[in-house]
């Protein structure tokens, strides 16, 4: 019995030994890191270690032990939360919806600043814990009363449910001002990634909501706002740049869209889409409403491929403005708040933000856009992770500071 039990932990170590040097050896041939990141050796290092939970979340999940998402989410939770004794942090329920409401501890008789945060992560990965750190310190510094909304996520819960647990919450939010101290005249709502993505939904769908306060700002940081067009100039020269490299990002799509992986190749080729389509939404996602500067190198222009009608039938959510809210009308876009838009050079998503911010400046909403030459995807979950912390997820925390306080 022994003797099995040895076998069985050598063979465990043997293997668990050969796929760590596996994604080691393969992140060098598919992973590309700019030297222009400042730190190209940190985010390898941290970029292997991602890829290392991912890999054991597949194999986890092929031996039907758990999901890929469930088991990152999993380690990811993992260490202690640190509190900051200038910050209460309480946690709660808005219904079946977990938040944690974040407020100075410094006791003043004037409203503040509401904040509703929306943590990014592709509906994967991402946590009401993993985003502590950044909601404790944006509540500390802009000295504001921040939200944070714990969405339900993959692999049970698929769009639209996240987005519709956001906006209940935020609803709930919002009529329970008072109760937070928190000011009616100066509500944000805030995201990263997809969290971002959500974070101009929710202003859409509450822009005529009159038995609300009105939203006062909205600041989207790397967010993804559109799922049409994967084969903008930002998507080529960043796909295989941590820590949104097209693999990770292919699942998280697939994933929350709820559609087959098969389909991959027809997407790429944006043969998903009838012709019909994509003339109508190129006056808002063609490459000519993107700077020249950000098409210099790495981008071909590739005209979309007849259409699959198989294809179309089964993705044609990606028109649904809750997964793509660039696309919303001029009517709607138009009477948005003023809006903070983040985005990062190396980021697969980079031009999501630079089209919004084009949409938003040509219907005449303000727009204060903070781009960070040296930002990658994801930079900002950075800021509390000691070594692997990069310079660039501070500058984005100071930039949203500056902008709230100047509301």
């Amino acid at each position: 019995m022994w003797v099995l039990a040895l076998i069985f932990l050598a063979a465990a170590c043997v293997f668990s030994l050969g796929v760590t040097l596996w994604v080691i050896c393969s992140q060098f041939f598919t992973v590309h890191i700019p030297a222009a990141v400042g730190h190209p050796v940190k985010l390898r290092v941290l970029h292997c270690i991602f890829q290392l939970l991912v890999t054991w979340g597949m194999i986890f999940e092929k031996l039907r032990i758990c999901s890929t998402p469930q088991f990152i989410r999993f380690v990811h939770d993992l260490p202690p939360l640190k509190y900051d004794p200038d910050v209460v942090v309480t946690d709660f329920r808005f219904g079946t919806i977990p938040v944690k409401l974040y407020q100075p501890k410094a006791s003043t008789c004037t409203l503040k600043p509401g904040i509703v945060y929306y943590h990014g992560g592709g509906g994967a990965m991402g946590s009401l814990k993993t985003h502590h750190g950044i909601c404790s310190r944006l509540c500390k510094e802009s000295d504001s009363v921040v939200l944070a909304v714990g969405y339900r996520q993959l692999p049970k819960h698929k769009f639209p449910v996240p987005v519709r647990d956001c906006l209940v919450a935020t609803i709930y939010f919002l009529k329970s001002l008072d109760a937070y101290g928190v000011d009616p005249a100066r509500v944000v709502v805030c995201g990263d990634s997809l969290g971002g993505g959500i974070a101009t939904v929710v202003c859409q769908k509450l822009v005529d909501r009159p038995d609300l306060p009105r939203i006062r700002a909205q600041i989207l940081i790397y967010a993804g706002l559109q799922a049409l067009d994967l084969q903008t100039p930002s998507f080529q020269q960043n796909k295989n740049i941590p820590l949104l490299n097209w693999s990770f990002g292919w699942y998280c799509f697939s994933q929350y869209l709820d559609f087959s992986s098969s389909w991959q190749e027809v997407i790429m080729k944006g043969a998903h889409l009838p012709a019909k389509v994509w003339e109508k939404y190129r006056k808002w996602l063609g490459p000519e409403n993107i700077p020249e500067r950000f098409k210099k190198s790495g981008y071909r222009p590739m005209p979309p491929e007849p259409v699959n009608e198989a294809a179309y039938l089964e993705v044609s959510v990606v028109l649904d403005v809750m997964c793509s809210p660039l696309i919303a009308e001029d009517d709607v876009v138009s009477q948005l708040p003023e809006t903070c838009i983040v985005s990062c050079e190396y980021d697969a998503l980079r031009d999501d933000s630079l089209l919004y911010k084009k949409r938003l400046e040509d219907l005449g909403v303000p727009v204060t856009w903070r781009h960070m030459t040296d930002g990658f995807h994801g930079v900002l979950s950075t800021i509390d992770m000691s070594f692997f912390h990069f310079p660039c997820s501070t500058r984005i925390l100071n930039a949203l500071v500056h902008f709230i306080k100047g509301l």
